[in-house]
């Protein structure tokens, strides 16, 4: 008899181990699904997911620029590949067609840049903003929404 009181006391019962995994299940349950929620509706343009329609359409390949930058205290030179995203789906041959209004607007905001600027992510982030001003403001037909860096080298 003392031999069946010591079994009952050290093992546990097996309907109380069952009914904790439903208290688990579902809390986790709960947030993964929120946590899927959240990262399906995280950033981009709401008023873009609304409607339904995405904000960039197609995008427009450049030519890598080459060229100086503004530091007068030392000689260093930029060298950057830029893509722009487009409103708009972009027609076959279109780069010909406003390709120098482009170019030129371009150069004339990174002939601006300073080194030290450039060299940090917050600098970078500000040229592609003033990229686009620029853009936005002398091609408006573009259609431009955002400037894409596929290459970005700074030589001192």
């Amino acid at each position: 008899m003392a031999d069946d009181h010591e079994g009952k006391k050290g093992v546990k019962h097996p309907s109380a181990a069952r009914s904790r995994g439903p208290a688990l299940v579902v809390p986790i349950l709960i947030l993964a699904a929120a946590g899927f929620w959240f990262w399906s509706n995280r950033g981009g343009d709401s008023s873009a997911r609304a409607s339904g329609e995405p904000r960039i359409k197609s995008t427009l390949h450049l030519e890598t620029f080459v060229l100086n930058l503004a530091d007068p205290d030392q000689k260093s030179y930029l060298r950057v590949g830029i893509d722009l995203g487009l409103n708009r789906e972009a027609k076959h041959g279109e780069e010909g067609l406003c390709g120098a209004l482009v170019r030129d607007t371009i150069l004339g905001v990174l002939a601006e840049a300073k080194v030290d600027d450039l060299m940090t992510p917050a600098g970078k982030g500000q040229l592609k903003e003033k990229l686009m001003h620029a853009l936005q403001e002398r091609a408006p037909q573009l259609g431009v929404e955002e400037v894409y860096f596929t290459e970005f080298l700074i030589q001192r």
